[in-house]
Parts: structure tokens; sequence; C-alpha cells
């Protein structure tokens, strides 16, 4: 029905970079915002970056302010993140996350989510 490819993940250095990537398809009827979500062994899950479609206004959690970056491209629904200065803390599984409407339920907004995929931050 729908689906978030998430793409991107891998093994760094401290210091290092990565880019995340993730497209949304299948029945959307409209996308609000889009995100990423992560989470370590043993805590909680915490949003990262948010970008909301209209607009493009931004929100970042404050560990990550001047190193990751958010964008998106509305027209092909996908969200990206740039990573850099890559710390081990930043280790983790990382989620992409929509917050949109299916057209089954074009009313309402829900939110859909990617399968993950794992960041690991070598000292």
């Amino acid at each position: 029905q729908v689906q978030l490819v998430e793409s991107g993940g891998g093994l760094v250095q401290a210091g290092g970079s990565l880019r995340l990537s993730c497209a949304a398809s299948g029945s959307f009827f409209s996308i609000n915002a889009m995100g990423w979500y992560r989470q370590a062994p043993g805590k909680q899950r915490e949003l990262v970056a948010r970008i909301f479609s209209a607009g493009g206004n931004t929100n970042y959690m404050d560990s990550v302010k001047g190193r990751f970056t958010i964008s998106r491209d509305n027209a092909k629904n996908t969200v990206y993140l740039q990573m850099n200065s890559l710390k081990p803390e930043d280790t983790a599984v990382y989620y992409c996350n929509v917050k949109g409407r299916v057209t089954t339920t074009a009313w309402i907004d829900g939110d859909y989510w990617g399968k993950g995929t794992l960041v690991t931050v070598s000292s």
C-alpha cells in the first residue's frame, strides 16, 4: 500500500559523513512532513530532524544542530539527512517517518515508518 525506502546507513569513523535518503511511495494522498528518528540500544526513540512540506520549516534535536541538515524533494516524496562531523553517540538505528494522508483515509493525518537503517560511528 505504502512504502518508505531508506538508504545510506553504514559504518564510518568519528568525524566522517553519511547521507541518508528516504523515498515514500504508494497510496499517499498527501505528505505534511517527513523526518528522521533514531533509537540507540537501551534508549528511547527520539526525533532527530523534521521538515514540513509546506514552507520547508525544520526542527532539529539540539545535539545535531550545526552538524546535520535535513532537506526534501516534494515532487519525489523524498527526504534526505546529511550527517557531518559524526560522533560515536550518533550510533543508532535511524528510522524514516512520514506524517501524511493515505488515499483510504485522506481526511486525516497518520504516521508511517521505514524499516530503519543502522548508522555506526567508530571512535
